[in-house]
C-alpha cells in the first residue's frame, strides 16, 4: 500500500511541480524578456544622442560590454562594429529593424540561434543625419532557461520525492492501521471509515453464511463419525490420489492402521498385496470386490470409485467380517460328509448282513445274531436322523415349541431314573444334589441337554467311576453342573467338543455308541434359553460341565 500511495503522491507532486514551474519559467521569461527589451531601447535612444553629438569619436574608449553596436549609413553600409570588422559584414537595408527605423524612426526585432539555443533582440534608432544606430543583446530561450535552472530542479525533485515518501509512509500508516484493526469476527462493530461499511455488510453476510454451512458441515460430520463409529463393518474413504479422507475405527484395527488417521497414504500403511490391487482397481475406475484374508479374519472387501461429475473423485472402501459364513459353510461341509459317513456305515452293514441272509449264506444259528445287528444298526440310524431333525428345529429357534416353569432339579431327577441301569450296567454311581429351581423354558429342550450331558458322562467314564449332578440357585440364573471321574478332555479339544460329530478319541469312540451329535444339541437348547456353558476338564481327572440358565 505504501508504494502505491507514495507512487500516487509523486506522480501529483511532479505534475504540479512541472505545471508550476512552467508557468512560473513562463512568467518569469516574459517579465525579464520585457525588461531587457525595454532597458535595450533606452539605451539604444541615449546612444544615438551620443553619436548624433559627437559622430565616431563617440564610440572611442566606449566600454558596451556584451552589447553589440552597430552603425549603418542610408545605404545600408556598416559605419562602424563594435565587435565585428567591418570589412566582413554585407549591408544590412535588408534588416528588419533598419528598416523600420528608416520608414519610421525606430525598429526591432528578433531572431533566434537553433544551434546556441539564444534569441537576440535588435533595435535600431534613425540619427538626424539618416544613418541608423543598432544595438543588439543576447537573451537566451527558454529551453536554455530550463537547462540553467536544471541543477536547482533537480534539488527540488529530491526534496519533493522526500516529501513525497514521507507522506506516503505516514499516510498509509494512517489509512492502514484503522484497517489491521479491523474486527473481521463481528464487522459490523467497526466504525473507522464509512466508506468500508458496503464491504464490512457483505462480509458480515458471508460470515453468517459460512457459520451455517459449517454448522451444517459439522452435524453431517457428527452423524457421520457417530454412524460409522459404532458399524462393525471396515469404511475408508479416499480422494482420487489414494490419500485416506476418513476412517472408522473398525477398518483402523482391522488393517493395523492408526485411529484417527487422514492425509496419508492407504498405500503406505496397508501392505496387504490384495488390498492394494482392489485399491489400483478402484482409483482406475473400476469397481472389484475380494475375500481378503486378515490377521482377525477373513473379510469382503467391496472397493467402489466415487466419481463426480464424470470424474474420479475417490474411492469408498467397505470391509465386511465373512469369518462366521466362512466358518458355518466351512461346517456345513463337514457336517454333511459327516452324516454322509454316519450313514453308510450302518446301510452298509444292515445291506451286508441283509445280502447274506437273503442268499441263505447265515447258518440258522446266526440268524438271530445276525438280525440283532441289522436292528442295532437300524436303531442307530433312527436315532442319528432324530437328532438331526432336532437340531434342524433347533437352527430354526425353535419357535413352534411351547415354554413353561420346568423344575429343573425334578427333571434331573427323572433323567437320572432313566439312565439308572445304563448306569449300573457302566458301573458308575450316579448322584443327585443341590435345590429346587425353576426355569422358564421348553422342557423338550431343557430335558435333552440333562440326558445328553448325563449319558455322556456314564459313557465317557471309567469301571467303579462317579458321576455328580448338582442343581443349584444363582441368583438370576439356575445352574446345573455334571461333574465325572471319565476318561477327561485335552485342553486343544475343549473348544470344538460341541461342533457336530467331533470327537476327541476316534479310535474310543467308535467302541462308544452315540450319534456324535448330543453335545451340538446340548449348546443349541442352551442358546435358545439364553444360558452359557462352562467346561473344565484335564485328561485322566473327569470332566465338569456348569450349564447357566436364566430362570
Amino acid at each position: 500500500m505504501t508504494k502505491r500511495i507514495f507512487r500516487s503522491i509523486l506522480t501529483a507532486a511532479l505534475i504540479v511541480f512541472l505545471v508550476s514551474m512552467t508557468m512560473i519559467m513562463g512568467v518569469l521569461y516574459n517579465y525579464f524578456s520585457q525588461v531587457q527589451r525595454q532597458q535595450l531601447r533606452l539605451e539604444t535612444a541615449l546612444a544615438a544622442q551620443g553619436v548624433a553629438l559627437n559622430g565616431e569619436a563617440y564610440f572611442q574608449n566606449l566600454d558596451t560590454g556584451n552589447c553589440r553596436m552597430t552603425w549603418i549609413d542610408r545605404e545600408g553600409n556598416v559605419l562602424y562594429d563594435n565587435k565585428v570588422e567591418i570589412t566582413t559584414l554585407p549591408n544590412h537595408l535588408d534588416r528588419e529593424e533598419i528598416a523600420q527605423a528608416l520608414q519610421t524612426g525606430y525598429g526591432e526585432s528578433f531572431r533566434h540561434s537553433d544551434t546556441l539555443m539564444e534569441r537576440t533582440i535588435y533595435t535600431a534608432q534613425l540619427l538626424p543625419d539618416g544613418t541608423v544606430l543598432r544595438l543588439s543583446s543576447v537573451h537566451s530561450s527558454p529551453l536554455n532557461l530550463i537547462l540553467e535552472m536544471l541543477p536547482a530542479t533537480a534539488v527540488v525533485f529530491l526534496l519533493i520525492s522526500a516529501l513525497a515518501l514521507l507522506l506516503a509512509f505516514r499516510l498509509s500508516r494512517r489509512i492502514a492501521d484503522p484497517l489491521n484493526r479491523l474486527n473481521l469476527d463481528l464487522p459490523m462493530s467497526n466504525k473507522e471509515y464509512d466508506e468500508l461499511t458496503p464491504l464490512l455488510q457483505r462480509i458480515d453476510s458471508q460470515q453468517r453464511q459460512l457459520q451455517l454451512h459449517q454448522a451444517e458441515l459439522l452435524r453431517k460430520q457428527n452423524e457421520f463419525d457417530t454412524v460409522t463409529a459404532d458399524m462393525q463393518e471396515g469404511l475408508v474413504l479416499l480422494n482420487n490420489k489414494g490419500i485416506i479422507l476418513s476412517i472408522n475405527k473398525a477398518a483402523s484395527q482391522l488393517l493395523g492402521i492408526p485411529f484417527p488417521t487422514s492425509g496419508e497414504d492407504i498405500m503406505v500403511l496397508g501392505r496387504t498385496p490384495e488390498m492394494r490391487a482392489l485399491i489400483l482397481d478402484a482409483l482406475s475406475g473400476r469397481r472389484s470386490e475380494q475375500t481378503v484374508t486378515l490377521p482377525s479374519g477373513s473379510y469382503q472387501v467391496d472397493a467402489s470409485p466415487v466419481f463426480s461429475d464424470g470424474c474420479l473423485s475417490g474411492v469408498a472402501l467397505l470391509m465386511l467380517d465373512v469369518t462366521e459364513k466362512h466358518k458355518a459353510e466351512l461346517l456345513r461341509r463337514e457336517f454333511t460328509a459327516n452324516v454322509s459317513h454316519e450313514l453308510k456305515i450302518p446301510l452298509q452293514s444292515i445291506s451286508g448282513y441283509a445280502e447274506l441272509m437273503a442268499n441263505g449264506i447265515v447258518k440258522p444259528e446266526d440268524v438271530k445274531p445276525f438280525s440283532e445287528k441289522i436292528y442295532q444298526e437300524a436303531q442307530h440310524l433312527i436315532g442319528l436322523v432324530a437328532d438331526i431333525i432336532r437340531l434342524s428345529r433347533l437352527d430354526e429357534g425353535a419357535a413352534d415349541m411351547q415354554r413353561e416353569s420346568v423344575p429343573l432339579y425334578a427333571l434331573a431327577s427323572e433323567t437320572l431314573t432313566e439312565l439308572a441301569s445304563k448306569a449300573k450296567q457302566a458301573d458308575v454311581t450316579v448322584s443327585l444334589t443341590g435345590s429346587e429351581v425353576a426355569v422358564s423354558g421348553i422342557r423338550q429342550l431343557l430335558s435333552s441337554v440333562v440326558h445328553n450331558l448325563c449319558d455322556n458322562a456314564i459313557k465317557y467314564n471309567r469301571k467303579g467311576g462317579s458321576i455328580t449332578v448338582t442343581v443349584s440357585d444363582e441368583g438370576e440364573y439356575a445352574c446345573l453342573c455334571i461333574q465325572d471321574t471319565g476318561i477327561g478332555i485335552p485342553a486343544a479339544d475343549l473348544d470344538r467338543i460341541f461342533e457336530r460329530f467331533y470327537r476327541v478319541d476316534k479310535s474310543h469312540s467308535k467302541n462308544i455308541e452315540g450319534t456324535g451329535l448330543g453335545l451340538s444339541i446340548v449348546k443349541h437348547a442352551v442358546l435358545i434359553h439364553g444360558g452359557k456353558i462352562h467346561v473344565e476338564s484335564a485328561p485322566g481327572q473327569g470332566t465338569s460341565i456348569c450349564v447357566n440358565l436364566p430362570k
